[in-house]
């Protein structure tokens, strides 16, 4: 989905959401059925819906846009985008695109030279909600406003369009000619979502905030109202297709650490969770036994109140049952929580570790190299996906996912975990550990980790093993003071001993002896990571990698941030040697891709131009490798193309897949077509509520 790929950090920490591929409810014809964990979703026939209804969509804020191509736009305008506007092309759950017939009659390349010309064949019955039909005149105002070439428009980019020479009705009725003047291998991502000329043809317009609402759609749904804390829609009366079963969706903002109090008081219906929701609603689902046996478990006592269908009736009971039966409260939230199932996939989205490469040790390849090789992937991956029941195989690939088409596994042109290896490839950059480190203890930790320990010392030496059941659980804590706070890492405190003055961050249990030097300076990596709630996960990754470089003698100081400042004043700014956030995955990897990995380039004002790279790390072969797959028109070749320059980033080691992120859903029981949608979003038009 091309809309989405500003590509914005996923911070975890922030707790930014995904933005969401665009109308989609198909699988891919041609490779079978989905992978295992690539979506979860409760599904129904239409017909076996009500037709009406309320459902409230959790956001984690109001969007401030409703244009999906400005700067400002967010998860919100992805999802309000999905309901009222044209997609020509969606995503099915392997992040394959497909033609909308609803709004798409037919698309093909008609020639490559000496120009790539494309011709759509819009669906006649598709009309804007004001009773005009589609036309080339909104693909041209759209073209005109992202192209790059007027500074009028707050574009958040302006990818493929800047490729195109002109944009011209076709021969025959309802039929739009593109005319480019590069040849574009991702032209498919282009007019999705596409906005009305309306909005297009006028900067003031195109860069209105939210409040301004959306005048004119084309979906099945339409913009009603919009507050501060809620956008609702309405079903569209000049909608062609199936009619949409739900009454109205509101977008309900409620950020992610009040997301259980709102599921409990019945004020939302679909939501993403964290780790612990999730657990306190698995919770209640009854035993295979009981559900044998027919029985209602996790129940409040006799006297409970019966949760209807309603939710918020149900949850107007509860609260009045449970103010006078005060003592029940936890129970009481039980019987809340039981009226919702968790979902859950693999989310299009993965998590790395990022080195950067502008300045200090690692601006040294080796380095990187050293450091990426002392993670052992598979151990992380297993740590946050397996207690989750999701596969937890780490991810070979920066640039596709595991279920997409060309997927592969190019890992190994880094090389696996390997300590030796690792400390092999240090002692080549010119760090040596301390004469007194002979060799590794050769004792391991929970993970398998081999310990560094000097030999001489002594019964005085933390043990690694302090930490490992506070951290496995993936329950770390800790609260910063103002935007960032230093501290020391679990096992430095595990005793409830202060850390030494002046060792405040250090991680672990790492002596001064046992870290590698070079010219008499220790190797120690700045470690940045998010300090809010619902990031206790990564936070636990993020003390596991701690512990793995400790085992080729690096040490890290670890700084934990909150809010926004953690991607605003550290990671864009590029003060962290290491830090973890996510990024979300593509359909269109040569066009998204190479923002990424793009090598930086100096600026006439001395200061580097990262674009959206920032580890800082890039090279010239993987540009060119990306700008060639852009522009090669057979699918097969561009793929390759890609996958070369994703080898070509793993050597690089400016950053280090772990895994898919996972996807945990609570949505009330009853509601149908929704769920972990994965790659793939519904067809907002059909979901509903179970007859």
């Amino acid at each position: 989905m091309s809309i989405a790929k500003r590509r914005c950090a996923l911070l975890l920490a922030a707790g930014v959401m995904l933005p969401l591929p665009v109308l989609t409810g198909c699988s891919s014809d041609d490779e079978g059925a989905p992978p295992p964990a690539s979506r979860d979703i409760a599904t129904a026939p239409r017909a076996r819906t009500t037709g009406t209804g309320t459902l409230r969509w959790a956001l984690d804020a109001t969007p401030k846009t409703f244009n999906a191509f400005q700067s400002a736009a967010d998860t919100g305008t992805q999802r309000v985008a999905g309901a009222v506007l044209p997609a020509l092309y969606t995503l099915d759950a392997r992040g394959k695109p497909q033609r909308n017939p609803d709004f798409l009659e037919s698309a093909d390349v008609t020639s490559t030279d000496p120009k790539q010309v494309v011709v759509y064949k819009l669906n006649p019955k598709a009309v804007w909600s004001d009773g005009r039909p589609l036309s080339a005149e909104d693909f041209a105002a759209q073209w005109k406003a992202l192209r790059g070439t007027e500074n009028a428009y707050w574009t958040a980019r302006n990818a493929g369009y800047d490729r195109i020479a002109k944009i011209e009705p076709g021969e025959k009725d309802h039929e739009v000619k593109v005319t480019f003047a590069k040849p574009y291998t991702d032209w498919r991502s282009l007019f999705t979502p596409l906005y009305p000329k309306s909005v297009m043809d006028n900067p003031a317009v195109f860069n209105a905030a939210a409040n301004k609402g959306l005048a004119v759609g084309a979906g099945p749904f339409m913009v009603r109202d919009v507050t501060e804390g809620s956008v609702t829609l309405v079903r569209n009366p000049r909608w062609w297709g199936g009619r949409a079963r739900l009454s109205r969706m509101v977008f309900q903002t409620v950020p992610a650490d009040q997301r259980a109090d709102a599921l409990i008081s019945g004020g939302v219906d679909l939501a993403d969770v964290d780790r612990a929701t999730a657990r306190r609603i698995q919770a209640t689902a009854p035993s295979r036994k009981e559900r044998a046996a027919g029985a209602k478990t996790h129940t409040a006592g006799a006297n409970a109140p019966d949760l209807g269908r309603d939710g918020q009736r149900a949850a107007d009971a509860l609260h009045t049952w449970a103010a006078e039966n005060a003592s029940d409260k936890k129970r009481a939230e039980t019987v809340a929580l039981s009226r919702f199932t968790l979902r859950k996939a693999l989310e299009p989205a993965y998590t790395q570790l990022a080195l950067n490469g502008t300045k200090g040790p690692l601006a040294d390849e080796r380095v990187r190299r050293a450091v990426a090789r002392a993670i052992d992937r598979k151990a992380l991956a297993k740590l946050v996906l397996k207690p989750l029941g999701l596969p937890d195989e780490p991810l070979g690939n920066h640039l596709l996912m595991a279920a997409q088409k060309g997927y592969k596994d190019h890992s190994g042109a880094l090389g696996d975990s390997d300590t030796e290896a690792a400390q092999s490839l240090l002692a080549d950059a010119g760090w040596h550990a301390d004469g007194r480190q002979k060799a590794l203890d050769g004792k391991t930790d929970d993970l398998g980790i081999r310990r560094a320990v000097p030999t001489d010392a002594g019964s005085g030496t933390a043990s690694a093993d302090a930490t490992a059941s506070a951290t496995a659980s993936g329950d770390t804590s800790g609260t910063a003071s103002g935007d960032a706070s230093t501290t020391a890492s679990p096992s430095a405190t595990a005793s409830g001993a202060s850390p030494a003055a002046g060792d405040a961050g250090r991680s672990g249990n790492l002596p001064d002896s046992a870290v590698v030097r070079k010219k008499g300076r220790p190797l120690v990596l700045r470690f940045v990571l998010p300090d809010d709630s619902g990031s206790a996960s990564l936070r636990a990754v993020g003390e596991r990698i701690a512990r793995m470089l400790e085992s080729i003698g690096v040490r890290t100081e670890i700084t934990k941030v909150g809010g926004e400042g953690y991607f605003k004043n550290y990671i864009a700014s590029g003060k962290y040697d290491l830090a973890l956030y996510s990024w979300p995955a593509t359909a269109y990897p040569a066009t998204d891709g190479r923002p990424i990995y793009a090598k930086p380039q100096p600026a006439a004002d001395g200061s580097l131009v990262v674009e959206q790279n920032y580890t800082r790390v890039g090279t010239d072969q993987i540009d060119q490798l990306f700008d060639e797959a852009v522009a090669e028109l057979d699918g097969g070749a561009s793929r390759s193309l890609v996958g070369r320059a994703d080898a070509r980033i793993w050597a690089a080691a400016g950053s280090v897949p772990l895994y898919q992120r996972p996807q945990l859903v609570a949505m009330r029981k009853g509601v149908v077509n929704a769920g972990a949608f994965g790659f793939a979003t519904p067809r907002y038009q059909d979901i509903g509520f179970r007859k």
